[in-house]
């Protein structure tokens, strides 16, 4: 039965039961019953008096007038029965304060940690990056004998307990929710007062100090009956006329008399509470006192009050009702008014109970939660077996009623299940012996196929670089009007009109991974060429002279999403120059964008057929595998560079060292009125090549003759590349005049643009290209008859008939 949101607290004191019933009602507390039970005689009165004879008989009488079943139930146990200590943890991770405290718990508990029943709570302190800080925790312990006295009476009165609690710490939270007020944060530099809280009991007072963040508590080993006790010994009369007398002191023939009786413990209690105070303080100097609660029944014995008042030094709050409980339903009753103040602990049981305190530890043995834990889930074990057999036994009939139609001893039509299953066995024999075969005949195909590709593919490997040097041949562009092998004269077809490309090196890389290569700025570079081919951008040469790109641009936003590269293949890269840049429209990089970068992005390449006796048939450069051209790098056009004229015999006198210096580089300087050496420009020159322009042998900086100082000093000036010293000028001769139409100059102009060019090769075997070709034009065939057939329906004919119908008559 599952608990209701009620809880009795029940506090078995030396003199009486007291027991509050409290429920939660919204954010309200509600007290909605109360017992106040007296033993006939104190549980501590020295005589015949029999403790538990008398707690049983209580307690019988307890659930004889109240119903504890469905509600929870929360106990006290005597503070001086238990330990309380209080510690403060280093700043250390939260996860590592329950490890800390089980240590700590070692070394202040006087037991082996298995004799006791012990629990703890963090109190106070702040949380900063998962580290607490300024915390203390309380532990509390109770030896495990102890702890099952104290519930011994409730076990045999059939009542289950809940909660077993200190009675110190049940003050604690009745005192932190019912009289001081509720801060948000702690402040350990300035914390809130603090309030004394002393508990006279029957032989024992418990003295507990709070500010509502922490708590320290004592027991002093005095109470009621210790005035009781002087006043038997200084008036010599019964244990029993010196309580009556006690209790009624004001009535009695001489007060002075058992005030003055009754003197010495007063200053025993008064001084307890000081030392006490005084030790608390010491330990925890930033507190300060705001005053004294006085709590059960002893309060009412006369003078007490403004005896520790004047004495302590401090002021004793006055107490008569519960502040923040609703007590309407049990105020009216003379019992609860006239033992309101011993009500106090059972007040914080309830609402350690209702989740409303602030202290939550419970000394309950832990084997007891796990037995009504066992006990609370039987019901539902038995419930979940049964149903588990009751499925079982449907499944079994199901699976037997299943099992019955196929049964190998089961005939139909006169042919039992187990024959059946012995011909379909044959038969899935002789079906995986021919899956066999085909398998292995599969495999021996693939083998051929294997053996056959490298056959083939070997003849076609060996066309591949090849086929990768025709398409750059193809892709070069030619001056039209100009012969190929043939060198125009510069005067007639001057460098600057030149569309020839001139490729000085090129190099290869193998990557297993070409996606290591395609990277963002190349996709960014390549769109940017596919948008200047396009016609959507210009092309403009940059002065990169670091060897960065230039050709990036920033505004990648519009461009096509481009596919992405993966596999492994040939990275080609390729250095050159053009002279084309007199225009600027086509100058620079546009003159590579409109021919060998849109070639080879885009162009076809005629390869011969060797099935075909060497038919040329063309293919696009894709189809070979040539992808993805980017323009790389690139200088700036260098406007200044000349090519000397090898006609040019020079000026007739002079002489001395050529203006060539050593091979190509940037511009020599030369004396005034001599004339500079040429630039040259990547390793080589460009006259390292026999068809260059010129067909020098030696770069443009080797020529035989370098144009000597003629009046001036003599060119000086080198560069780079792999020219030869230019020998010095020829002797003096006779020269044809400047203003002569005929007269050679010593260098022609020619606008000179640097790059670099990379593109990817993904090659692809000449006979899985033709066998591709093939099954398009196949598909391309039956794709043309469809549509013949389809026409051929719209038009009303029967496109199965071979000839056309006759025409009527």
């Amino acid at each position: 039965m599952a608990k209701s949101t009620s809880v009795w607290g029940v506090d078995i004191g030396q003199c009486a039961i007291k027991a509050l019933r409290c429920s939660r009602v919204g954010d309200q507390i509600v007290a909605d019953a109360f017992d106040y039970i007296e033993y006939p005689k104190i549980l501590s009165q020295p005589d015949e008096a029999d403790p538990k004879q008398l707690v049983a008989e209580a307690l019988e009488q307890f659930l004889s007038r109240n119903d504890v079943k469905g509600h929870k139930i929360a106990i006290s146990v005597p503070g001086q029965a238990g330990l309380a200590r209080f510690f403060k943890p280093p700043p250390v991770d939260a996860k590592k304060i329950p490890d800390i405290v089980k240590f700590e718990a070692r070394q202040v508990i006087p037991f082996a940690l298995e004799e006791v029943i012990w629990d703890y709570q963090l109190m106070g302190g702040t949380e900063v990056d998962g580290f607490t800080i300024d915390a203390e925790v309380g532990l509390f312990a109770m030896k495990r004998d102890q702890v099952f006295r104290a519930i011994e009476p409730f076990t045999k009165a059939g009542i289950e307990i809940d909660i077993v609690q200190l009675a110190p710490l049940g003050i604690f939270n009745f005192v932190t929710h019912d009289l001081l007020a509720r801060n948000a944060e702690y402040d350990p530099d300035q914390p809130p007062p603090s309030m004394v809280v002393l508990a006279l009991g029957t032989d024992s007072t418990d003295l507990v100090v709070t500010n509502g963040f922490r708590v320290w508590q004592r027991s002093i080993p005095l109470g009621g009956n210790h005035f009781t006790k002087q006043l038997t010994k200084e008036l010599k009369i019964t244990f029993a006329k010196a309580e009556h007398l006690k209790r009624n002191a004001r009535q009695a023939d001489d007060p002075k008399r058992v005030f003055q009786a009754m003197r010495p413990v007063f200053n025993d209690l008064v001084t307890e509470v000081q030392r006490s105070v005084s030790y608390f303080q010491n330990i925890d100097r930033k507190a300060k006192i705001e005053g004294v609660v006085i709590l059960g029944n002893t309060v009412k014995l006369p003078g007490l009050k403004p005896y520790l008042e004047k004495n302590l030094g401090y002021d004793v709050v006055h107490f008569e009702y519960f502040r923040k409980l609703d007590e309407s339903a049990v105020a009216t009753s003379p019992a609860f008014k006239d033992n309101r103040l011993s009500f106090g602990v059972a007040y914080g049981l309830c609402l350690q109970g209702l989740d409303a305190s602030k202290l939550r530890t419970n000394l309950i043995p832990r084997e007891m939660v796990v037995e009504r834990m066992v006990r609370a889930k039987k019901p539902w074990a038995v419930a979940s077996v049964a149903a588990l057999l009751l499925a079982c036994a449907f499944n079994f009939f199901f699976y037997y009623s299943v099992w019955y139609r196929v049964n190998g001893k089961r005939k139909v039509g006169g042919v039992s299940w187990a024959d059946a299953e012995a011909a379909v066995d044959q038969i899935k024999g002789v079906s995986q012996q021919f899956e066999t075969t085909d398998k292995e005949k599969i495999a021996k195909k693939q083998l051929l196929e294997r053996i056959g590709d490298e056959v083939v593919g070997n003849a076609d490997r060996r066309i591949l670089w090849l086929e990768l040097i025709t398409a750059l041949n193809q892709a070069l562009p030619r001056t039209p009007g100009v012969e190929p092998g043939t060198v125009p004269d510069p005067k007639v077809v001057p460098y600057g009109k030149r569309q020839e490309i001139h490729i000085e090196s090129i190099e290869t890389q193998y990557m297993e991974d070409l996606a290591t290569w395609w990277t963002d700025p190349m996709k960014q570079r390549y769109e940017e060429g596919k948008r200047v081919m396009r016609g959507e951008q210009p092309a403009t040469a940059s002065g990169s002279t670091d060897g960065s790109s230039s050709t990036t641009s920033t505004a990648t936003a519009g461009a096509t999403e481009t596919a992405a590269l993966t596999g492994d293949g040939w990275i080609i890269e390729f250095d050159g120059y053009h002279f084309f840049n007199e225009e600027v429209a086509t100058a620079g990089p546009a003159h590579l964008y409109n021919t060998i970068i849109k070639y080879l992005d885009e162009g076809t390449v005629a390869i011969p057929n060797p099935k075909a006796g060497g038919e040329m048939i063309p293919f696009a450069t894709k189809e070979i595998g040539i992808q993805y051209p980017v323009l790389v790098f690139e200088q700036e056009i260098n406007k200044n560079y000349r090519i000397p004229n090898p006609n040019y015999s020079g000026p007739a006198m002079g002489g001395g060292l050529g203006g060539g210096g050593l091979g190509g580089g940037e511009p020599a300087s030369g004396a005034p009125g001599g004339f500079t050496g040429p630039p040259g420009g990547l390793p080589g020159g460009p006259g390292g090549f026999p068809s260059g322009p010129g067909g020098f042998p030696s770069g443009p900086g080797g020529f035989p003759s370098g144009p000597g100082g003629f009046g001036g000093g003599a060119g000086k000036g080198s560069g780079g590349g792999s020219g030869a010293v230019g020998p010095g000028g020829a002797s003096g001769g006779t020269q044809k005049g400047e203003d002569d139409p005929d007269a050679e100059p010593p260098s022609f102009p020619a606008p000179r643009y640097n790059f670099r060019i990379q593109f990817c090769w993904q090659p692809k075997l000449l006979t899985k290209r033709l066998l591709e070709k093939e099954e398009e034009a196949r598909k391309q065939a039956e794709e043309a008859e469809r549509k013949a057939a389809d026409e051929k329906t719209k038009q009303g004919g029967d496109p199965m008939a071979s000839d056309p119908p006759a025409p009527s008559n």
